[in-house]
Order: C-alpha cells, then structure tokens, then sequence
C-alpha cells in the first residue's frame, strides 16, 4: 500500500501584527521566542518578531497559529519540502 501525500493550500492570516494563521506546513525547524523557522508547501519560511509563541500546530492539517509582536515574514527556498520533522510531531 502506498501513502499518498495530500498537497494542500498554503495561506498566511495576519491580524494586527500580533497574531498569525498559517496553512500547508510542512516542517518545523527551529523556534524561539524572536524567530520561527519552517517550511511550507511553498517554500522556507522565517517569521520574525518579540515574544513569539506557537499557540496551536497539526501534523495533520499543516496548520499553526503563532501570537506575539510579529515584524516580518521572508520566505527563502522553494525546493525544501518534506515530512514533518520530529520537532513538528511535538506539536499534534
């Protein structure tokens, strides 16, 4: 039996600069209070800000909710893709 791998959307919610709602993660890789660094169905993707924490994440899904003072968002490499990491796994 083969596992099919289910691409879904990635979409970004940011409201007021304090709180965030992302779609289509694909792994974790680092995180602490002053950046988030992950990877979604589009790409690297770093969030930078103060006080940042990850309030919500599904392994399931590829959802996650972040709040805190937010100040930017830069996606990097497209190509990196992959399962979510065991980091990731910490979050079902």
């Amino acid at each position: 039996m083969q596992d099919k791998v289910i691409k879904k959307d990635h979409n970004i919610i940011l409201e007021n600069r304090g709180s965030m709602s992302i779609s289509g993660i694909t792994d974790v890789d680092s995180f602490d209070e002053k950046a988030i660094c992950l990877y979604t169905q589009m790409g690297e993707l770093t969030i930078q800000g103060r006080e940042l924490h990850i309030d919500s994440m599904s392994v399931e899904t590829g959802d996650m909710t972040i709040t805190g003072d937010i100040w930017s968002i830069v996606y990097g490499d497209k190509d990196k893709k992959g399962p979510i990491s065991a980091l990731g796994r910490l979050f079902r």
